[in-house]
């Protein structure tokens, strides 16, 4: 077998990517086909832990622009993120694949307290842990999320899904003119005002020395040719 470009990985998806076609929700071939690419890695020995949005769902941010307690609209919106890992569980299991929700609000009917030993354990049996809830806590995004797990998994890298292919000069969907980067580092992102990730996410990952990639996840195969080792995305180091 192909020696693996990263060990354990991170994998983050927001809610809208979730939505495929559709103007909310879950759109189900969407699901399918990413449990499918989940699926090939975590085959090859690559341990996979996920973190999702819920922005297809609820926003806690909208809810407060629109009036509602910010708090109260964050916690919809965790509510939201353990909607979604339920539905990438249900199509994970569908193709086989060994899953365990994880869930930072305690939900104990649907989803297993965080607990990061017992996060770390599945990882090492094969399991894909996904996590919701978020950190818990209003005020901080599924960024930060994703990048507090990672760490506290001891994740190689946070590959981060979207829907372009990189990190570009300028919103490549908006500027013909931009321009990609292959690698670039935490300070050139911060001194070019470029957005990956909300500050405190990107911080905190840039503290820990913990490198993200951004990459187009609706492309098929490209998750499998980034772990892998491929030059796939943007690599965002020190």
């Amino acid at each position: 077998m192909l020696a693996m470009q990263y060990k354990r990985i991170l994998l983050k998806l927001s809610g809208e990517a979730l939505m495929g076609e559709k103007q909310y929700g879950i759109d189900s071939k969407r699901l399918a086909e990413y449990a499918e690419e989940i699926k090939d890695v975590a085959a090859k020995g690559v341990e996979v832990a996920i973190v999702i949005g819920g922005g297809n769902i609820f926003r806690g941010l909208t809810g407060a622009a629109t009036g509602m307690d910010r708090v109260q609209g964050d916690h919809m919106g965790m509510l939201a993120t353990v909607i979604n890992g339920l539905a990438l569980q249900s199509a994970l299991e569908m193709q086989g694949v060994q899953t365990r929700l994880q869930s930072a609000i305690q939900i104990n009917e649907v989803a297993e307290p965080f607990i990061r030993r017992r996060a770390m354990r599945h990882l090492e049996k094969g399991r894909v842990v996904i996590f919701g809830g978020g950190t818990g806590n209003p005020y901080f995004t599924t960024d930060s999320a994703a990048v507090l797990r990672a760490i506290e998994i001891e994740a190689d890298v946070i590959l981060k899904g979207t829907r372009v292919d990189g990190i570009y000069t300028s919103d490549p969907e908006k500027d013909k003119n931009a321009t990609k980067f292959d690698t670039i580092s935490f300070a050139d992102v911060l001194l070019k005002g470029l957005k990956v990730m909300d500050t405190t996410a990107f911080t905190l990952s840039q503290e820990n020395e913990l490198p993200i990639v951004v990459f187009d996840m609706n492309k098929t195969g490209n998750l499998m040719k980034l772990v892998e080792g491929e030059n796939i995305g943007t690599v965002v180091n020190i």
